[in-house]
């Protein structure tokens, strides 16, 4: 690592990187951008005009190698993930990915072992566990609020893909479409379970689920044509937690409501949370709380000290979220120890879970945990 500013080279120059990560990593003064790489080389030399960054190139493993480059970003389509994290785990970096890191569970957990061997910290796209009622909401539990958890909820569902000429992305349209194939669960799952996980404090036990494909015929990106697309845009399962807790998640591509649509709920023996991560009336989400003795639930107010420096309410979640994200891996670079939220190892439970509640689905019956490795 360079004695002074963290040196970061991203991959990929799509919306994600020009709305979340690289505005994070330019808000902090520890770190400076040298670098975006994209397959279209144009397009990177257009964001690094944009944003100011030194450098474009499309060359991602000369980028990877560059012996001055502390840590690597990626923030490409999901299918490359996990080639481009190892590559980086090589290499030495440090490495911020977004999920998945892989479709299976346990090519995550090799990358987690590689990060571990070679001293180095790993971080998951987690968005929403950054936000900054998320952060309050866990330090209310820290402190006693909720006492022992009940039950979780955790939703992730918008309308984004109900009208069907909304081109989906991140879709094979190669698939066998006679078999479902699963894109909301880990799309749009993954964070809520990733919160429940953290929240709750326990892995799961077992797990069952179910998925659907409600709209069939859908335009394609990939491909700019109407096609036959079997993949979930809805699922539910329910989980039982090792500590006793209990818990359901609902995604969907196709329930009405505005992007982000998540809200977690944890209810326990002390008091109850909810926090809605909903950009609504201009504000980025609400946190609402009650207890056996008040049991209407109150909005109250975000602590300005769970806010990114600048922060406020009314900032857009994307650029909120990803501040305080990156700030939490900044922190844990420099101050070395154990310390990782939302590391690769937290990516390859929720992966793991994922793969468990297709399992459920696919063979219909209760799937234990963990699964073999």
């Amino acid at each position: 690592m360079q004695a002074s500013k963290l040196r970061v080279g991203v991959l990929g120059a799509g919306a994600w990187a020009e709305h979340a990560h690289v505005p994070g990593w330019l808000r902090d003064p520890r770190c400076e951008v040298v670098a975006i790489c994209d397959v279209e080389y144009e397009r990177a030399q257009g964001f690094a005009q944009k944003l100011g960054l030194p450098q474009a190139t499309a060359d991602w493993q000369t980028l990877v190698g560059r012996p001055d480059i502390d840590v690597i970003d990626v923030v490409t389509p999901s299918h490359t993930h996990f080639e481009l994290a190892m590559a980086a785990l090589q290499s030495g970096k440090h490495v911020l990915c977004e999920k998945p890191i892989a479709f299976d569970f346990r090519q995550t957990l090799q990358a987690a072992g590689l990060a571990k061997e070679k001293g180095l910290k790993t971080k998951c796209g987690f968005t929403f566990r950054y936000s900054p009622g998320v952060q309050y909401a866990k330090s209310l539990m820290d402190e006693g609020f909720v006492g022992r958890p009940f039950i979780y909820n955790g939703y992730e569902q918008n309308s984004q893909w109900l009208d069907p000429q909304n081109p989906l992305r991140q879709v094979d349209p190669n698939s066998d479409q006679s078999v479902i194939q699963t894109s909301s669960l880990e799309g749009y799952g993954a964070p809520v379970i990733d919160i429940g996980h953290w929240w709750v404090g326990a892995d799961y036990a077992s797990v069952v689920g179910t998925m659907r494909n409600f709209i069939p015929e859908r335009m394609v990106r990939a491909t700019g044509k109407m096609m036959r697309m079997n993949i979930d845009d809805g699922d539910i399962f329910i989980g039982e937690y090792t500590n006793g807790a209990i818990g359901t998640i609902q995604t969907s591509f196709v329930t009405v409501g505005n992007y982000p649509g998540i809200e977690v709920r944890i209810y326990g023996e002390q008091g109850a949370i909810i926090c809605r991560l909903v950009e609504e009336f201009g504000v980025a989400e609400t946190i609402k709380i009650a207890t056996p003795d008040s049991v209407e639930f109150k909005q109250v107010n975000i602590p300005q000290r769970f806010y990114p420096t600048g922060g406020h309410p009314k900032e857009s979640w994307r650029s909120l979220f990803y501040a305080n994200l990156i700030k939490d891996f900044i922190d844990e670079i420099h101050e070395g120890g154990e310390r990782n939220q939302g590391n690769f190892v937290d990516g390859a439970w929720v992966q793991e879970a994922i793969n468990a509640v297709e399992l459920s689905f696919h063979e219909r019956r209760w799937v234990d945990l963990p699964l073999s490795r």
